[in-house]
């Protein structure tokens, strides 16, 4: 399938330099100026304004437009273009071409709008990512749903994409992950001991601990806490995998911290990092001001290793290794980015909270440090997410608290319990990353129309409950004549071309969200058509329900492959 608004770029561009070649416009390098939808239906389909032109041509927008349109070759999705003022140039999708376009979305199928952008490059997504402790919490999985939506996005524009998980298994939340369940096994054998209030205090550590004591009894007592540590972490990770694959999500790797110490990548990379100019030693930063050397005098703090991060726009040095040789959380940041970039890919995708908007800029510094482009590095942040249950009691919504150690928390499986799966996914995606998510399970689970998941996914569904008539009466759209069709029709084709135009933008944006705001347009396009668009009524002639059963064969297609860019199903019935 073809992306028009590109299709008249080129054809625009080729134009211009036809004008400038004859002299009837001055030479100038041709800037991209994009053709998109104009704000009104009644301005065409796409619009190109050559008021970008005006200063670099001298002229007068509107006679730019015209010398423009003059030395067009003949379109065949637009016999016809239209000047308005004050100087753009206005494309009509012709009806004939958009009749077209049925065959040829059924023809394409389930790769409808398949692009080549990045003409089968490597590409990674890292996404979740978070610590084996607990189980994913709905702060998680909006994260999950928006970065397995950008990996979908990337193979539709023709990626060869890598799901990965950095696997955080190191530092103080394991070594406190460990004794946590190690006093939950003792308190399971009937000792009297507590846990610290900054252990983890959920109940999923209880429910392993009892099944220790019933599989080894009391055998564990002088197990150190690294044991216990690796047998959580082991269950954790398990339902973490079991949890993420009930809405579709699947990794392709999955990358060990600890790793980059048993390897001793960290170290490799900090003294490529001095090597470079870049790493010092000082108990406090280079650029300490006064009293911020007296504070370090009086604590008496030691000599650290520092990360001249400040030389690339930072506003501190970052400290890499403690005064006692543990390494900060940065050091690791930067060797794993640097294995990533070493790994080959063109495009390297964070999915992170806001919360690491700091730490994504300083290892963009440390990666320019090793001597390395940090380009291909893209970071999308997620805004908070609050899930949020009516009070009956106070007549107001609140919020539940998420905290892991606490145990006081909603987890995706309860989310999908509550919901669905596909409601789920749709709504982390419905909005952008960049705000903040009220996840209302009142709303999502709604069976109406008021509800964009029952909304969109019940085009589908009409489409097949269509499909299952048309069968049961022995009846198909073998030799259908699309001249039949009627502009409502063709007022949904319209609106499904600029599938690849959403695939293009969202991928070369990183805004996955883009596509579920796509698809509830689409649905607002197509319920009115089914409404006013009948089949298989007695009132309909034969020829025309060909010719409408097979639109409605296209419109299915355009749908599945909407719903599962979302990675949501495509149910036949609801």
């Amino acid at each position: 399938m073809k992306l028009l608004n590109k299709e008249l770029e080129k054809a625009i561009e080729g134009a211009i330099q036809a004008a400038q070649d004859s002299g009837e416009l001055p030479p100038f390098e041709i800037p991209a100026i994009p053709v998109s939808a104009p704000k009104r239906a009644s301005q065409g389909d796409l619009s190109y304004p050559a008021m970008g032109l005006a200063k670099l041509a001298r002229k007068n927008p509107l006679e730019i437009a015209r010398m423009i349109v003059a030395k067009l070759p003949a379109l065949d999705f637009a016999p016809e273009l239209q000047v308005a003022p004050p100087g753009f140039i206005n494309c009509f999708i012709a009806s004939d071409y958009l009749k077209c376009q049925i065959d040829a979305i059924i023809a394409e199928g389930e790769a409808l709008f398949q692009l080549e952008i990045g003409c089968g490059k490597p590409a990674q997504v890292e996404f979740v990512s978070a610590n084996p402790s607990g189980p994913i919490t709905i702060g998680h999985t909006r994260g999950a749903v928006v970065g397995d939506a950008m990996a979908r996005l990337l193979e539709a524009a023709g990626y060869d994409v890598q799901r990965e998980y950095y696997y955080n298994n190191a530092g103080n939340q394991m070594f406190k992950l460990g004794n946590s369940l190690k006093l939950r096994y003792r308190q399971q054998l009937g000792d009297v001991v507590e846990l610290p209030p900054d252990y983890y205090q959920g109940e999923y550590l209880v429910d392993q601990a009892a099944d220790l004591v019933a599989q080894h009894g009391d055998s564990l007592r002088g197990e150190s806490w690294e044991f216990f540590r690796d047998a959580a972490e082991a269950r954790m990770f398990d339902w973490i995998k079991r949890s993420l694959a009930s809405i579709d999500i699947k990794h392709d790797a999955f990358f060990n911290e600890t790793s980059l110490f048993a390897s001793e990548t960290i170290w490799t990379v900090l003294d490529r990092m001095r090597k470079n100019g870049h790493v010092y030693e000082a108990a406090h930063w280079e650029g300490a001001d006064e009293d911020e050397i007296a504070d370090v005098k009086a604590k008496g703090y030691e000599p650290a290793t520092w990360f001249r991060s400040s030389s690339f726009g930072d506003e501190k040095d970052r400290v890499m290794v403690k005064s006692d040789g543990v390494p900060t959380y940065t050091l690791p940041d930067i060797a794993y980015h640097c294995d990533k970039l070493e790994r080959g890919f063109d495009i390297a995708v964070n999915v992170l909270g806001t919360d690491h908007f700091s730490q994504a800029q300083v290892v963009k510094h440390g990666i320019r440090a090793l001597g390395m482009d940090p380009a291909p590095i893209h970071v999308i942040f997620n805004q908070m997410v609050r899930a949020v249950r009516w009070n009956e009691k106070r007549g107001e919504y609140e919020a539940v608290k998420q905290s892991k150690r606490a145990g006081d928390f909603d987890t995706l499986d309860d989310l999908v319990e509550m919901t669905s799966a596909d409601a789920v996914r749709y709504h982390m995606l419905a909005r952008s990353p960049n705000s903040q998510l009220d996840f209302d399970v009142d709303q999502v689970v709604k069976q109406s129309n008021d509800n964009p998941v029952y909304y969109i996914q019940n085009a589908y569904v009409r489409c097949a409950g269509i499909f299952r008539e048309a069968e049961e009466r022995g009846f198909d759209d073998a030799g259908a004549d699309l001249a039949l069709l009627g502009e409502g029709e063709l007022k949904f084709i319209r609106k499904a071309l600029e599938l690849g135009n959403v695939i293009e933008q969202a991928v070369i944006n990183y805004e996955p969200h883009k596509i579920a705001f796509f698809a509830q347009e689409l649905a607002s396009v197509f319920h009115p058509v089914y409404d006013q668009v009948r089949v298989l009524h007695s009132e309909v002639p034969a020829d025309t329900a060909k010719a409408r059963l097979r639109f409605y064969r296209a419109a299915a297609v355009v749908f599945y492959r909407v719903l599962r860019l979302m990675g949501m199903s495509a149910p036949e019935r609801m």
